[in-house]
């Protein structure tokens, strides 16, 4: 008699049984060269003369809001420590921070929005903010942001990088105590989830945070995560605006990851949906979140942005 040459255990089982081939997705994938993939896939990155098209429309005067309240509570900076605010816009942190006493390096690629914020800190008097024309892909050794060269790096709404990997080692490079970014936790903050949802693209929400949080994790860190919901009061003279207004949304969100025909009927959906969401604006002709007047329609529900709010320590 030939003997089988697996044998069985008293409880049934096979211990010398060659195990099945298993692939762990989390342990091998490699989740930035996806992030790099996603991003050539969305729309084409905005580049510094867009931002200073923009900056007009931007400022810090009404800061602190809720959005930079909730992040500085967060972010647990101590008093006196140093910060590097990295795309800084025209320094909604900044602002605050420096108004605080804290010695600031607020860094973006766009004058424009530099030019703002140096306006802002000459009328109120600050001086411990530095402005600087810096992109994230810059060499920033060349412009003087060296190893652990401030006690905490910031970079708030501000990740929107080819190479995500690289722009959160950037900045723990340059953080000596702790780092600190927001990243949406859908689509792109200047799209409304619920109407991807609706006209049935919500696979298409890019949830970036969780990108980034992979990567930190495949690096040794220890990242803690927070929410900042961040309302967007939209508002229109007409329902076409409004119209044109989400079909750029859904352009933005979507990119090139659906076929033309998957787009149209996405948009087939926007008009009903916009027809039983706006809605007269009670606040019409009153001054909105950038001191402008709200138009005469917004929608029942205001749109909410969610942003991860990651931390880590060095």
């Amino acid at each position: 008699m030939v003997e089988n040459s697996i044998h069985e255990t008293p409880d049934g089982s096979h211990p010398d049984k060659p195990a099945t081939a298993f692939t762990p997705l989390l342990t091998t994938h490699d989740w930035n060269e996806e992030w790099k993939e996603l991003q050539k896939a969305r729309r084409a990155a905005d580049d510094a003369s867009h931002w200073d098209k923009r900056a007009a429309t931007f400022g810090s005067k009404d800061a602190p809001n809720p959005y930079v309240e909730r992040f500085l509570d967060l972010a647990g900076i101590r008093p006196g420590e140093s910060v590097l605010d990295m795309g800084c816009g025209t320094g909604a942190l900044s602002v605050p921070l420096g108004a605080a006493g804290h010695p600031v390096v607020a860094a973006d690629f766009s004058q424009g929005m530099l030019g703002v914020l140096e306006d802002e800190l000459a009328e109120r008097g600050i001086v411990s903010v530095t402005p600087k024309l810096m992109s994230w892909e810059d060499d920033w050794a060349a412009h003087g942001v060296l190893h652990g060269s401030a006690d905490v790096a910031v970079a708030s709404r501000s990740i929107a990088t080819a190479d995500l990997k690289d722009s959160l080692m950037r900045l723990t490079d340059a953080a000596r105590r702790r780092v600190c970014i927001t990243l949406p936790t859908g689509g792109s903050p200047r799209t409304d989830e619920r109407v991807l949802t609706a006209l049935g693209l919500q696979n298409q929400l890019g949830r970036d945070y969780l990108y980034a949080f992979a990567i930190l994790a495949e690096e040794g860190l220890k990242p803690e995560v927070s929410y900042i919901e961040s309302a967007r009061p939209d508002t229109f003279d007409t329902p076409e605006e409004a119209y044109e207004t989400f079909s750029r949304m859904v352009d933005d969100a979507v990119g090139s990851l659906v076929t033309t025909a998957e787009r149209d009927a996405a948009l087939a959906r926007l008009r009903p949906w916009l027809a039983d969401n706006l809605v007269e604006n009670p606040r019409a002709g009153l001054p909105g979140r950038k001191g402008e007047p709200e138009k005469r329609l917004a929608l029942r529900e205001p749109r909410k942005v969610t942003w991860a709010f990651i931390a880590w320590d060095k």
